[in-house]
Protein backbone atom coordinates (compact mmCIF):
# COMPACT_ATOMS: atom_id res chain seq x y z
CA UNK A 1 0.00 0.00 0.00
CA UNK A 2 1.09 3.64 -0.41
CA UNK A 3 2.41 5.39 2.43
CA UNK A 4 -0.56 7.53 4.29
CA UNK A 5 1.89 10.59 4.84
CA UNK A 6 2.62 10.53 0.84
CA UNK A 7 -1.14 10.04 0.08
CA UNK A 8 -1.24 13.64 2.69
CA UNK A 9 1.47 15.38 1.09
CA UNK A 10 0.28 14.12 -2.43
CA UNK A 11 -3.22 13.98 -3.68
CA UNK A 12 -2.80 15.01 -7.16
CA UNK A 13 0.35 12.27 -7.72
CA UNK A 14 -2.52 9.90 -6.49
CA UNK A 15 -5.07 11.38 -8.70
CA UNK A 16 -2.88 11.20 -11.92
CA UNK A 17 -1.95 7.86 -11.06
CA UNK A 18 -5.54 6.66 -10.75
CA UNK A 19 -6.65 8.56 -13.93
CA UNK A 20 -4.03 6.73 -15.86
CA UNK A 21 -4.62 3.37 -14.32
CA UNK A 22 -8.74 3.73 -15.16
CA UNK A 23 -8.76 3.84 -11.45
CA UNK A 24 -10.11 5.76 -8.79
CA UNK A 25 -9.97 6.91 -5.13
CA UNK A 26 -12.24 8.87 -2.42
CA UNK A 27 -10.09 11.59 -1.94
CA UNK A 28 -12.51 13.84 0.09
CA UNK A 29 -13.10 10.37 2.44
CA UNK A 30 -9.62 10.52 2.78
CA UNK A 31 -9.23 13.43 3.99
CA UNK A 32 -12.09 13.85 6.43
CA UNK A 33 -10.86 10.49 8.36
CA UNK A 34 -7.18 11.63 8.47
CA UNK A 35 -8.44 15.12 9.71
CA UNK A 36 -10.49 13.44 12.35
CA UNK A 37 -7.70 11.18 13.46
CA UNK A 38 -4.71 13.94 13.94
CA UNK A 39 -7.83 16.01 15.23
CA UNK A 40 -8.39 12.91 18.44
CA UNK A 41 -4.49 12.22 18.24
CA UNK A 42 -4.05 16.06 19.26
CA UNK A 43 -7.26 16.01 21.85
CA UNK A 44 -6.00 12.61 23.19
CA UNK A 45 -2.48 14.18 24.32
CA UNK A 46 -4.13 17.32 25.39
CA UNK A 47 -6.55 15.70 27.79
CA UNK A 48 -3.31 13.38 29.05
CA UNK A 49 -1.41 16.46 29.85
CA UNK A 50 -4.17 17.40 31.90
CA UNK A 51 -4.82 14.75 33.65
CA UNK A 52 -0.68 13.88 34.15
CA UNK A 53 -0.95 17.75 35.85
CA UNK A 54 -4.47 17.23 38.01
CA UNK A 55 -2.50 14.04 38.79
CA UNK A 56 0.26 15.59 40.68
CA UNK A 57 -1.96 18.22 42.52
CA UNK A 58 -4.24 15.68 44.32
CA UNK A 59 -1.68 14.65 46.12
CA UNK A 60 -0.56 17.99 47.39
CA UNK A 61 -4.26 19.01 48.15
CA UNK A 62 -4.64 16.15 50.07
CA UNK A 63 -1.54 17.18 52.19
CA UNK A 64 -3.02 20.75 52.74
CA UNK A 65 -6.20 19.03 54.27
CA UNK A 66 -7.99 19.89 50.75
CA UNK A 67 -9.59 17.01 50.53
CA UNK A 68 -12.97 18.08 48.98
CA UNK A 69 -10.93 19.81 46.18
CA UNK A 70 -8.64 16.19 45.90
CA UNK A 71 -11.90 14.20 45.51
CA UNK A 72 -12.74 17.12 42.65
CA UNK A 73 -9.87 16.71 41.06
CA UNK A 74 -10.32 12.88 41.52
CA UNK A 75 -13.44 12.88 39.56
CA UNK A 76 -12.29 15.13 36.65
CA UNK A 77 -9.29 13.11 35.93
CA UNK A 78 -11.62 9.62 36.00
CA UNK A 79 -13.92 11.66 33.46
CA UNK A 80 -11.04 12.20 31.23
CA UNK A 81 -9.70 9.08 31.72
CA UNK A 82 -13.45 7.95 30.05
CA UNK A 83 -13.03 10.52 27.48
CA UNK A 84 -9.77 9.36 26.70
CA UNK A 85 -10.79 5.55 26.35
CA UNK A 86 -14.00 6.32 24.00
CA UNK A 87 -11.63 8.58 21.90
CA UNK A 88 -8.98 6.08 21.59
CA UNK A 89 -11.75 3.60 20.54
CA UNK A 90 -13.07 5.47 17.93
CA UNK A 91 -9.36 6.93 16.83
CA UNK A 92 -9.25 2.98 16.26
CA UNK A 93 -12.05 2.93 14.21
CA UNK A 94 -11.01 5.31 12.44
CA UNK A 95 -8.03 4.37 11.22
CA UNK A 96 -9.19 0.71 10.38
CA UNK A 97 -11.48 3.08 7.50
CA UNK A 98 -8.66 4.89 6.63
CA UNK A 99 -6.20 1.99 6.06
CA UNK A 100 -9.32 0.39 4.20
CA UNK A 101 -9.38 3.11 2.24
CA UNK A 102 -6.00 3.41 1.05
CA UNK A 103 -5.24 -0.17 0.94
CA UNK A 104 -7.70 0.18 -1.95
CA UNK A 105 -5.39 2.90 -3.81
CA UNK A 106 -2.85 0.86 -6.64
CA UNK A 107 0.51 1.82 -6.81
CA UNK A 108 2.25 4.58 -8.41
CA UNK A 109 3.39 3.60 -11.92
CA UNK A 110 7.12 4.32 -12.55
CA UNK A 111 8.02 7.09 -14.96
CA UNK A 112 9.58 5.21 -17.24
CA UNK A 113 5.78 3.49 -17.80
CA UNK A 114 4.26 4.28 -20.86
CA UNK A 115 0.68 6.10 -20.84
CA UNK A 116 -2.06 3.85 -22.16
CA UNK A 117 -5.82 2.85 -21.82
CA UNK A 118 -5.36 -0.67 -21.94
CA UNK A 119 -2.90 -3.76 -23.94
CA UNK A 120 -3.45 -2.43 -27.04
CA UNK A 121 -1.17 0.09 -26.07
CA UNK A 122 1.67 -1.76 -24.60
CA UNK A 123 4.68 -1.37 -26.46
CA UNK A 124 7.27 -3.66 -27.74
CA UNK A 125 10.85 -3.70 -26.09
CA UNK A 126 12.08 -6.48 -28.35
CA UNK A 127 11.39 -9.88 -30.14
CA UNK A 128 13.19 -13.26 -30.06
CA UNK A 129 12.85 -15.78 -32.61
CA UNK A 130 10.39 -16.02 -35.59
CA UNK A 131 7.12 -17.58 -35.92
CA UNK A 132 7.19 -20.78 -37.71
CA UNK A 133 5.81 -21.10 -41.16
CA UNK A 134 4.11 -24.09 -41.70
CA UNK A 135 4.18 -25.97 -45.65
CA UNK A 136 0.71 -27.30 -43.63
CA UNK A 137 -2.39 -26.12 -41.93
CA UNK A 138 -1.13 -25.94 -37.75
CA UNK A 139 -3.80 -27.37 -35.66
CA UNK A 140 -4.44 -25.79 -32.04
CA UNK A 141 -3.61 -27.49 -29.10
CA UNK A 142 -7.07 -27.87 -27.97
CA UNK A 143 -7.14 -30.65 -31.16
CA UNK A 144 -3.72 -32.31 -30.57
CA UNK A 145 -3.98 -32.70 -27.26
CA UNK A 146 -7.02 -35.00 -27.42
CA UNK A 147 -5.49 -36.85 -31.03
CA UNK A 148 -2.56 -37.58 -28.67
CA UNK A 149 -3.90 -38.40 -25.55
CA UNK A 150 -1.95 -35.57 -23.69
CA UNK A 151 -5.40 -33.72 -22.88
CA UNK A 152 -8.57 -34.81 -21.76
CA UNK A 153 -10.98 -31.93 -21.66
CA UNK A 154 -14.39 -33.77 -21.52
CA UNK A 155 -13.27 -35.78 -18.58
CA UNK A 156 -11.83 -32.83 -16.89
CA UNK A 157 -14.93 -30.67 -17.08
CA UNK A 158 -16.45 -34.15 -15.86
CA UNK A 159 -14.43 -34.18 -13.01
CA UNK A 160 -14.57 -30.83 -11.78
CA UNK A 161 -16.24 -28.67 -14.40
CA UNK A 162 -15.85 -26.03 -16.87
CA UNK A 163 -12.39 -24.51 -17.28
CA UNK A 164 -10.62 -27.70 -15.94
CA UNK A 165 -9.14 -30.26 -17.56
CA UNK A 166 -7.34 -33.59 -17.64
CA UNK A 167 -3.81 -34.29 -18.54
CA UNK A 168 -2.70 -38.28 -19.90
CA UNK A 169 0.30 -39.96 -21.19
CA UNK A 170 3.05 -37.75 -22.25
CA UNK A 171 0.81 -34.56 -21.29
CA UNK A 172 1.42 -35.27 -17.59
CA UNK A 173 5.21 -36.38 -18.55
CA UNK A 174 5.41 -33.09 -20.20
CA UNK A 175 3.93 -31.50 -17.40
CA UNK A 176 6.16 -32.66 -14.79
CA UNK A 177 9.13 -32.23 -17.10
CA UNK A 178 8.59 -28.41 -17.58
CA UNK A 179 8.40 -27.58 -13.70
CA UNK A 180 11.77 -29.71 -13.43
CA UNK A 181 13.33 -28.01 -16.27
CA UNK A 182 12.52 -24.57 -15.54
CA UNK A 183 12.99 -25.38 -11.71
CA UNK A 184 16.37 -26.45 -12.24
CA UNK A 185 17.28 -23.23 -15.00
CA UNK A 186 16.32 -21.06 -12.29
CA UNK A 187 18.53 -22.98 -9.47
CA UNK A 188 21.39 -22.59 -12.01
CA UNK A 189 21.66 -18.77 -11.67
CA UNK A 190 20.80 -19.04 -7.77
CA UNK A 191 17.33 -19.16 -6.98
CA UNK A 192 16.49 -20.55 -3.95
CA UNK A 193 14.12 -23.59 -4.46
CA UNK A 194 10.78 -23.55 -1.79
CA UNK A 195 7.94 -25.96 -1.58
CA UNK A 196 4.77 -24.22 0.06
CA UNK A 197 1.32 -24.66 1.11
CA UNK A 198 -1.50 -24.53 -1.27
CA UNK A 199 -4.09 -22.95 1.23
CA UNK A 200 -3.36 -19.50 2.56
CA UNK A 201 -5.11 -17.60 5.61
CA UNK A 202 -6.18 -13.59 4.85
CA UNK A 203 -2.75 -11.76 5.94
CA UNK A 204 -0.91 -13.78 3.78
CA UNK A 205 -3.41 -12.18 0.19
CA UNK A 206 -3.52 -8.97 2.34
CA UNK A 207 0.81 -9.00 2.10
CA UNK A 208 0.46 -9.10 -1.50
CA UNK A 209 -2.01 -7.30 -2.31
CA UNK A 210 -4.90 -9.79 -3.64
CA UNK A 211 -6.97 -8.77 -0.51
CA UNK A 212 -9.56 -6.98 -0.33
CA UNK A 213 -9.63 -5.49 -3.49
CA UNK A 214 -9.72 -9.00 -5.38
CA UNK A 215 -11.56 -11.35 -3.14
CA UNK A 216 -14.08 -12.20 -5.91
CA UNK A 217 -11.06 -13.55 -8.05
CA UNK A 218 -9.85 -16.38 -4.86
CA UNK A 219 -11.71 -19.72 -4.91
CA UNK A 220 -12.66 -19.62 -0.84
CA UNK A 221 -11.75 -23.15 0.75
CA UNK A 222 -13.44 -22.01 4.16
CA UNK A 223 -14.52 -18.33 5.55
CA UNK A 224 -10.70 -17.92 6.77
CA UNK A 225 -8.42 -19.98 4.01
CA UNK A 226 -8.10 -19.76 0.22
CA UNK A 227 -6.75 -21.34 -2.59
CA UNK A 228 -3.51 -19.46 -3.99
CA UNK A 229 -3.46 -17.58 -6.85
CA UNK A 230 0.17 -17.94 -7.74
CA UNK A 231 3.34 -18.47 -5.32
CA UNK A 232 4.06 -15.24 -5.57
CA UNK A 233 1.88 -14.72 -2.25
CA UNK A 234 3.92 -17.36 -0.34
CA UNK A 235 7.28 -16.43 -1.31
CA UNK A 236 6.94 -12.90 -0.61
CA UNK A 237 5.06 -13.68 2.44
CA UNK A 238 8.12 -15.98 4.08
CA UNK A 239 9.33 -12.45 5.36
CA UNK A 240 6.39 -10.87 6.23
CA UNK A 241 6.56 -8.78 9.73
CA UNK A 242 10.21 -9.52 9.42
CA UNK A 243 13.98 -7.55 9.54
CA UNK A 244 16.14 -8.58 7.00
CA UNK A 245 19.92 -8.25 6.74
CA UNK A 246 20.97 -5.87 4.01
CA UNK A 247 24.01 -7.57 3.42
CA UNK A 248 22.35 -10.47 2.29
CA UNK A 249 20.12 -9.00 -0.33
CA UNK A 250 18.96 -9.56 -2.84
CA UNK A 251 17.38 -12.61 -2.23
CA UNK A 252 16.38 -14.86 -4.90
CA UNK A 253 13.31 -17.22 -4.73
CA UNK A 254 11.52 -19.79 -6.60
CA UNK A 255 8.91 -22.25 -6.49
CA UNK A 256 6.16 -24.50 -8.32
CA UNK A 257 2.82 -24.26 -6.81
CA UNK A 258 -0.49 -24.96 -8.62
CA UNK A 259 -2.62 -22.08 -8.93
CA UNK A 260 -6.13 -21.94 -8.42
CA UNK A 261 -8.24 -18.29 -10.66
CA UNK A 262 -11.98 -17.99 -10.37
CA UNK A 263 -11.26 -15.86 -13.56
CA UNK A 264 -14.55 -13.24 -12.54
CA UNK A 265 -15.22 -11.14 -15.62
CA UNK A 266 -13.33 -13.24 -17.87
CA UNK A 267 -16.45 -14.77 -19.52
CA UNK A 268 -16.05 -16.18 -22.97
CA UNK A 269 -12.24 -15.30 -23.04
CA UNK A 270 -10.20 -18.08 -24.01
CA UNK A 271 -13.05 -20.64 -23.68
CA UNK A 272 -10.76 -23.45 -25.88
CA UNK A 273 -7.52 -24.91 -24.54
CA UNK A 274 -5.77 -24.75 -21.39
CA UNK A 275 -4.96 -21.17 -22.20
CA UNK A 276 -7.56 -19.62 -19.25
CA UNK A 277 -8.58 -21.88 -16.49
CA UNK A 278 -9.25 -22.11 -13.15
CA UNK A 279 -6.64 -24.48 -12.63
CA UNK A 280 -3.05 -24.31 -13.72
CA UNK A 281 0.84 -25.30 -12.54
CA UNK A 282 3.45 -22.30 -12.45
CA UNK A 283 6.55 -21.93 -11.80
CA UNK A 284 7.40 -18.25 -10.09
CA UNK A 285 9.85 -16.16 -8.80
CA UNK A 286 10.34 -13.75 -6.36
CA UNK A 287 12.98 -11.25 -5.53
CA UNK A 288 13.50 -8.76 -2.20
CA UNK A 289 16.16 -6.24 -2.97
CA UNK A 290 17.28 -2.72 -1.68
CA UNK A 291 15.69 0.39 -3.38
CA UNK A 292 18.50 1.37 -5.33
CA UNK A 293 18.92 -1.81 -6.70
CA UNK A 294 15.22 -2.78 -7.56
CA UNK A 295 15.30 -1.83 -11.66
CA UNK A 296 18.27 -4.02 -12.04
CA UNK A 297 17.01 -7.00 -10.39
CA UNK A 298 13.65 -6.31 -12.70
CA UNK A 299 15.76 -6.55 -15.65
CA UNK A 300 17.87 -9.62 -14.66
CA UNK A 301 14.03 -11.09 -13.92
CA UNK A 302 12.86 -10.56 -16.98
CA UNK A 303 15.65 -12.59 -18.89
CA UNK A 304 15.31 -14.79 -16.44
CA UNK A 305 12.15 -15.82 -17.73
CA UNK A 306 13.34 -14.80 -21.48
CA UNK A 307 16.02 -17.85 -21.22
CA UNK A 308 13.51 -20.09 -20.58
CA UNK A 309 12.05 -19.47 -23.49
CA UNK A 310 15.05 -19.12 -25.79
CA UNK A 311 16.41 -22.37 -24.34
CA UNK A 312 12.95 -24.37 -25.16
CA UNK A 313 13.89 -22.42 -28.80
CA UNK A 314 9.98 -20.78 -29.04
CA UNK A 315 9.17 -17.73 -30.26
CA UNK A 316 8.49 -14.74 -28.06
CA UNK A 317 8.42 -10.72 -27.80
CA UNK A 318 8.24 -8.67 -24.59
CA UNK A 319 6.33 -5.72 -24.04
CA UNK A 320 6.09 -3.07 -21.27
CA UNK A 321 2.93 -2.65 -19.59
CA UNK A 322 1.40 0.66 -20.11
CA UNK A 323 -0.67 2.49 -17.14
CA UNK A 324 -3.64 1.30 -18.02
CA UNK A 325 -3.02 -2.81 -18.19
CA UNK A 326 -0.35 -2.50 -15.15
CA UNK A 327 -1.10 -4.75 -12.19
CA UNK A 328 -2.78 -3.29 -8.77
CA UNK A 329 0.52 -4.04 -6.89
CA UNK A 330 3.24 -3.21 -9.54
CA UNK A 331 4.90 0.00 -10.17
CA UNK A 332 6.51 -1.58 -13.60
CA UNK A 333 5.62 -4.19 -15.18
CA UNK A 334 7.09 -6.08 -18.45
CA UNK A 335 4.85 -8.82 -19.93
CA UNK A 336 6.38 -12.17 -22.10
CA UNK A 337 3.81 -13.12 -24.03
CA UNK A 338 4.67 -16.10 -26.75
CA UNK A 339 4.09 -17.25 -30.30
CA UNK A 340 0.90 -19.37 -30.78
CA UNK A 341 0.00 -19.78 -34.25
CA UNK A 342 -3.36 -21.02 -33.09
CA UNK A 343 -4.27 -16.98 -31.82
CA UNK A 344 -1.87 -16.02 -34.81
CA UNK A 345 -0.63 -13.98 -32.68
CA UNK A 346 1.60 -13.79 -29.05
CA UNK A 347 0.12 -14.35 -25.63
CA UNK A 348 1.13 -13.73 -22.24
CA UNK A 349 3.19 -16.56 -20.72
CA UNK A 350 5.16 -14.04 -18.10
CA UNK A 351 4.44 -11.36 -16.07
CA UNK A 352 7.71 -9.63 -14.54
CA UNK A 353 6.83 -6.83 -11.91
CA UNK A 354 8.46 -4.36 -9.75
CA UNK A 355 6.20 -3.86 -6.42
CA UNK A 356 8.61 -1.52 -5.09
CA UNK A 357 7.68 -1.07 -1.45
CA UNK A 358 4.24 -1.38 -2.11
CA UNK A 359 3.92 -5.12 -0.91
CA UNK A 360 6.38 -4.50 2.04
CA UNK A 361 4.35 -1.99 3.84
CA UNK A 362 1.53 -4.11 3.89
CA UNK A 363 3.56 -7.11 5.04
CA UNK A 364 5.80 -5.15 6.77
CA UNK A 365 9.22 -6.59 5.65
CA UNK A 366 12.22 -4.66 6.22
CA UNK A 367 15.85 -4.59 5.76
CA UNK A 368 19.14 -3.56 8.59
CA UNK A 369 22.26 -2.30 7.28
CA UNK A 370 24.39 -0.41 9.91
CA UNK A 371 26.90 0.49 7.00
CA UNK A 372 24.25 2.54 5.09
CA UNK A 373 21.97 4.13 7.40
CA UNK A 374 20.59 4.28 11.16
CA UNK A 375 16.99 2.00 11.36
CA UNK A 376 15.20 0.03 8.81
CA UNK A 377 14.15 0.47 5.72
CA UNK A 378 10.93 -1.34 3.81
CA UNK A 379 12.43 -3.99 1.12
CA UNK A 380 11.65 -3.59 -2.45
CA UNK A 381 9.69 -6.73 -3.89
CA UNK A 382 9.41 -8.24 -7.51
CA UNK A 383 7.83 -11.08 -8.66
CA UNK A 384 7.57 -13.16 -11.62
CA UNK A 385 6.47 -16.34 -13.64
CA UNK A 386 9.23 -18.60 -15.09
CA UNK A 387 6.72 -19.69 -16.44
CA UNK A 388 3.06 -20.71 -16.53
CA UNK A 389 3.36 -24.33 -17.54
CA UNK A 390 0.40 -25.17 -18.83
CA UNK A 391 0.61 -21.86 -21.60
CA UNK A 392 4.21 -23.60 -22.35
CA UNK A 393 2.88 -26.71 -22.71
CA UNK A 394 0.54 -25.15 -25.27
CA UNK A 395 2.94 -23.11 -27.11
CA UNK A 396 5.61 -26.54 -27.38
CA UNK A 397 2.04 -27.98 -29.13
CA UNK A 398 1.64 -26.04 -31.06
CA UNK A 399 5.50 -24.63 -32.57
CA UNK A 400 6.58 -28.29 -32.67
CA UNK A 401 3.75 -30.11 -34.23
CA UNK A 402 4.31 -32.40 -37.18
CA UNK A 403 2.36 -32.57 -40.28
CA UNK A 404 1.41 -35.89 -39.38
CA UNK A 405 -0.41 -35.02 -36.42
CA UNK A 406 2.89 -35.64 -34.07
CA UNK A 407 4.64 -33.11 -31.76
CA UNK A 408 8.42 -32.87 -31.76
CA UNK A 409 10.03 -32.10 -28.39
CA UNK A 410 12.26 -29.82 -27.74
CA UNK A 411 15.92 -30.75 -27.80
CA UNK A 412 16.51 -29.40 -24.02
CA UNK A 413 13.32 -31.03 -23.17
CA UNK A 414 14.13 -34.24 -24.15
CA UNK A 415 16.72 -35.74 -20.79
CA UNK A 416 13.71 -34.50 -18.90
CA UNK A 417 10.77 -36.65 -20.89
CA UNK A 418 13.01 -40.09 -20.38
CA UNK A 419 14.68 -39.54 -24.07
CA UNK A 420 11.08 -39.29 -25.61
CA UNK A 421 11.90 -37.37 -28.79
CA UNK A 422 8.40 -37.24 -30.80
CA UNK A 423 5.13 -37.97 -29.43
CA UNK A 424 2.83 -39.23 -31.66
CA UNK A 425 -0.73 -39.78 -32.51
CA UNK A 426 -2.87 -42.36 -30.33
CA UNK A 427 -4.19 -45.19 -32.80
Amino acid sequence: MLDIKFVRENPDVVDKSCESRNASWDRDRFFELDERRRSIIAEVEQLQAKRNSISKQIGQLMRDGKADEAEAAKAEVAADKDTISRLDGERGEVETALTDLVCRIPNIPDESVPYGHDDTENPEVRKWGEPRRFEFEPKAHWDLGPSTGMIDFDRGVKLAGSRFYLLGGMGARMERALIAFMLDLHAEVGFKEWWSPVITNHDTLYGTGQLPKFEEDLFHVSPDFYLIPTAEVMLTNIHRGEVLDGSKLPLWYTAFTPCFREEAGSAGRDTRGIIRVHQFDKVEMVKFSKPEDSMNQLESMVAEAERVLQTLELPYHVVTLCTGDIGFSARKCYDIEVWLPSYDNYKEISSCSNCWDFQARRANIRYRDPSEFKGTRYVHTLNGSGLAVGRTMAAIMENYQNEDGSITVPEALVPYMGGVEVIRPEL
